[in-house]
């Protein structure tokens, strides 16, 4: 068994060229926003799936794109394998930092085969207890492990800082006299349909020719306003930038983009019940969204006209690094 350190002396200053792994979605977005304060420098590599999301948080940083791997896609699984080795064989690298999901069983075990450090920072969404790919590495002790949460940080679990302690929310005026500006994003997950959601919005009354629908795997021909399946990055953040209201399912990799955008977003729960997700952990998610008050992360009954309104009179901002006042 190759040793680990106790601790990975990993600090913004002391600069380090990492291997950085992350699935696109929140964890790519987790793995941005933390890696300043893990000190990597800019000829670090980044590994994740080719998609809209990953060609704009990672265009201007070295990249290796794998072929998508589903959940629990072992195959996938070694496929990255082989081209993170080969990867690894060519340069050094003074660490390897993931925080999921399934690169991170590609990415951390093959860092240490390498004689690379590796840690693991579990998602800010599970609240409750580490993921199937945390339990995975915390039982092969090939790698360091933090949480984002210290109800359950103890023992070979270590405290790292949440990636959602740096927003704060704002008051803004909702706009009068018009129909209200919604956009409503699904994400980019394979093989889950969210009609649920959709029908919820239909419900309101308040979609219209001003609605953008970004469905991803949710294909619908009934909706009103304009309808696509995926966009580009430029579309994205001007969707966002035009809607008064932004709607989405409670992953965690679509709420840091609509904070740090400066969007207090409208989050929806998937059920795994409903065949909405593979699991549940979008409810951690969504507790935590309403715990510390940077956005509404409603069950799908519970999205109604009022939610939506209460929405268009808020806003987020940056605290710069620290943690929010109402965190304290």
């Amino acid at each position: 068994m190759i040793a680990v350190p106790s601790r990975l002396d990993l600090a913004p200053d002391r600069p380090r060229k990492l291997l950085l792994a992350a699935s696109t979605g929140g964890h790519i977005a987790q793995l941005v926003r933390l890696a300043p304060g893990l000190g990597a420098t800019d000829d670090s590599l980044w590994v994740s799936f080719d998609s809209p999301q990953t060609r704009s948080l990672l265009r201007d940083k070295r990249t290796l794109l794998v072929p998508y791997i589903k959940p629990r896609d072992w195959r996938g699984t070694l496929t990255a394998v082989g081209e993170i080795h080969q990867a690894l064989s060519a340069e050094h690298f003074d660490a390897a930092v993931s925080t999921g999901a399934a690169l991170a069983t590609a990415a951390l075990p093959t860092a240490r085969r390498h004689g690379i450090p590796a840690l693991y920072i579990e998602s800010v969404s599970r609240v409750l207890g580490p993921s199937l790919t945390g339990r995975m590495l915390y039982h092969s002790r090939l790698a360091e492990m933090r949480t984002q949460h210290r109800s359950w940080a103890r023992g070979r679990w270590g405290l790292h800082s949440s990636v959602l302690e740096t927003f704060s929310i704002a008051e803004r005026t909702a706009p009068e006299g018009r129909p209200l500006k919604i956009f409503v994003t699904l994400g980019t997950i394979q093989g889950y349909r969210f009609d649920g959601l959709v029908d919820a919005l239909l419900a309101t009354g308040l979609m219209g020719d001003d609605t953008t629908w970004q469905l991803g795997f949710t294909t619908r021909d009934d909706l009103p306003g304009r309808v696509v399946q995926d966009m580009d990055a430029a579309s994205f953040d001007q969707a966002i930038h035009d809607a008064d209201v932004v709607v989405t399912h409670a992953g965690v990799g679509t709420i840091l983009g609509l904070l740090e955008a400066g969007v207090y977003p409208v989050a929806v729960v998937r059920r795994s019940s409903r065949n909405e997700h593979v699991d549940d952990h979008q409810a951690q998610i969504a507790g935590l969204m309403n715990e510390t008050r940077i956005g509404t992360a409603v069950e799908t009954g519970e999205l109604t006209r009022e939610v939506l309104l209460e929405a268009a009179s808020r806003r987020i901002v940056s605290t710069d690094g620290l943690p929010a006042p109402e965190l304290h």
